[in-house]
């Protein structure tokens, strides 16, 4: 057990301590090997108390010592249709509008079918199409039984489902549970006054020092009960109270209805937050201004969260084999093997975000994003991964900007870096997740001010920093460059017809809707195609063993897939610029050039070479 006279070395081989200081020295753009260095290594908790305050080391001491259980490793991998899946996740709002009214529906996704299956996928997400007041695009789910009235209805979901099995695909939908929608029946009974209700929700008489992700306090004040009531989003997403069982009952018969209904699985949205501290003790002064949201540390991976999480599983997916993945950020590697690992009977992936920016910066911060860093976290995960583990493989969602425009430099490797990270994310080891417009390359989008925004969060936060002092031109290019509506505008399937979308009309770029680059021979949505094809007829690339070359080498990664005595051999150019070449006389199997060099490659060059 760790305690105040505990070293920072100490601290860091604990499971915890390894996420939490690592994601300290991450924040902070610090060498994290540091740590296992004197003086550092040696330093004791107790001397920090003055730099850091006694609340804070308490805090440390005990997210350290909340998990003392070690992890028994399985002694071989076990095969899932899951592992070998390749996911593509649908936004339905912005995928494809069948009836013209801007907006993406159900007979939209329906009439797309034989598209995602030609791509080569195995399985779709659903971004949420449940029954809501859409105050942040479906995410506040107002009815979990009744599809949102722009999407359709019921009867079209089961079309889709339906579609999809015959096809050979799976499908599964997103489930929001931490919180609901202020609209949602269970709330508007809370406010009538049903003490039932009031009891599924958190009201207490007085707010703590909690922010909201969404920008301001977490409380709001409700009037008519003279209480404040949680909210870790949006004023009208209200935390659920996952304390009461009944709560807790009410969510597993939603799952277990859409499994009696065919659907596959869940991806579960933040899911991590829903155990609070008992007490709801105010969040450190400190953690909250170095992770910009104070009280985090008393929820993010709260003290019944496993046993929420195993009760859920045991009760609606266990019994239809299903299958979760889970959202957790703020979630570190150690802490997911935890939440995922076989053995444990919790969730079988989670999205790690720990990828997605640069130490140092924030989604919202303007930088180009060192794919050197990609390549040293994917090798850091995968080191710490036994057969009972695996790891969730991705680049871009539903909440983030586009990746290529974090990247790139020169728009003329546009195509070539599109089929540099999709061939990445299918040849390194776990479950790829592809989000819509990725196999497009499609990049951020020249919103021009805050009345093209349509995000909660992007708004919220732009009326925030106006109010700090920013001045409006700087309030907004910090919006631009995190907003997650670039990555919600409609798709283009057709250059010839303009879609009308309900965030304000863009095109992809010349060539870069999807009839023009189905008719181009060496577009990016043809590479995808090729790679999802050729990952299918090599089960190396899905359970074979990933053996890294040259690590150390910078801007380039080389890595081997073995299984039993097939191997093949992936080489990539991290950079824009020619690096000198490894594999020399090997057979190439695939390669995003159609001409390449014997000594170089190429800018932004992947190839799969045998053996």
């Amino acid at each position: 057990m760790i305690n105040k006279n505990s070293t920072i070395s100490q601290i860091f081989q604990t499971p915890i301590g390894n996420d939490i200081l690592s994601k300290l020295f991450m924040t902070l753009n610090m060498d994290q090997g540091l740590i296992n260095k004197f003086p550092l290594s040696k330093v004791k908790l107790k001397h920090l108390s003055s730099v850091m305050g006694e609340d804070m080391v308490n805090t440390l001491v005990q997210l350290v010592n909340s998990e003392t259980e070690k992890i028994i490793d399985t002694p071989a991998i076990t095969p899932k249709w899951w592992k070998e899946a390749i996911f593509y996740q649908i936004y339905p709002k912005s995928f494809c509008d069948a009836n013209g009214d801007g907006i993406g529906d159900i007979q939209g996704i329906i009439s797309k079918l034989d598209y995602l299956k030609d791509l080569g996928i195995d399985c779709i997400w659903l971004s949420p199409i449940y029954d809501s007041p859409n105050d942040d695009n479906g995410y506040d789910i107002r009815d979990y039984k009744k599809i949102m009235a722009e999407m359709g209805d019921m009867e079209d979901f089961k079309q889709l489902l339906e579609g999809c099995h015959t096809r050979g695909m799976k499908l599964i939908m997103d489930l929001v549970v931490n919180h609901t929608s202020d609209e949602h029946e269970w709330y508007q009974r809370a406010l009538n006054g049903e003490k039932k209700y009031q009891d599924y929700y958190i009201f207490r008489d007085q707010p703590n020092n909690w922010k909201s992700f969404f920008s301001g306090s977490a409380w709001k004040y409700e009037e008519s009960l003279g209480k404040y009531v949680l909210h870790l989003f949006s004023p009208k997403q209200m935390d659920l109270n996952w304390e009461n069982p009944d709560v807790r009952q009410e969510v597993a018969e939603i799952v277990r209805f859409y499994h009696e209904m065919g659907v596959d699985g869940f991806r579960l949205d933040v899911i991590n937050l829903i155990s609070k501290k008992a007490g709801l003790p105010d969040g450190n002064e400190t953690i909250g201004k170095m992770m910009e949201f104070t009280g985090i540390e008393q929820y993010y991976y709260g003290p019944r969260l496993h046993e929420f999480l195993r009760e859920l599983r045991a009760e609606a997916f266990d019994p239809y084999e299903a299958f979760a993945v889970g959202e957790t950020p703020g979630v570190g590697i150690e802490m997911g093997r935890y939440l995922t690992h076989e053995s444990r009977g919790e969730l079988d992936l989670i999205f790690n975000f720990d990828h997605l920016e640069t130490p140092g910066h924030v989604r919202f911060d303007d930088y180009q994003y060192d794919l050197n860093f990609l390549k040293e976290m994917l090798y850091r995960y995968h080191d710490r991964l036994g057969s009972g583990d695996w790891q969730a493989l991705f680049l871009e969602n539903h909440d983030n900007p586009r990746i290529l425009s974090k990247v790139l430099k020169n728009s003329k490797y546009r195509n070539v870096l599109a089929k540099m990270l999709q061939g990445l994310l299918l040849t390194f080891k776990g479950t790829p997740f592809i989000f819509q417009g990725q196999e497009l390359a499609s990049l951020n989008l020249p919103f021009s001010s805050i009345e093209d925004i349509r995000d909660v969060e992007s708004r919220n936060k732009y009326q925030e920093l106006i109010e700090s002092g920013m001045s409006k031109e700087k309030a907004f290019q910090v919006i631009l460059a995190g907003s997650r509506d670039h990555a919600r505008v409609m798709i283009n399937w057709d250059d010839t017809v303009h879609p009308k979308g309900w965030i304000k009309d863009f095109t992809l770029g010349d060539g870069y809707s999807v009839q023009a680059q189905l008719e181009k021979a060496n577009s990016s949505l043809r590479f995808f195609r090729k790679m999802a094809a050729f990952r299918k007829v090599h089960p190396e690339l899905i359970y074979g063993d990933l053996i890294s070359i040259n690590r150390d080498k910078k801007d380039v990664m080389l890595f081997e897939r073995r299984l039993y005595d097939k191997a093949l051999t992936i080489e990539i150019n991290l950079t824009d610029k020619p690096v000198s070449r490894s594999l020399k006389g090997r057979k190439v199997l695939v390669s995003n050039y159609r001409n390449r060099d014997r000594n170089y490659l190429k800018p932004y060059e992947f190839t799969i070479c045998k053996g």
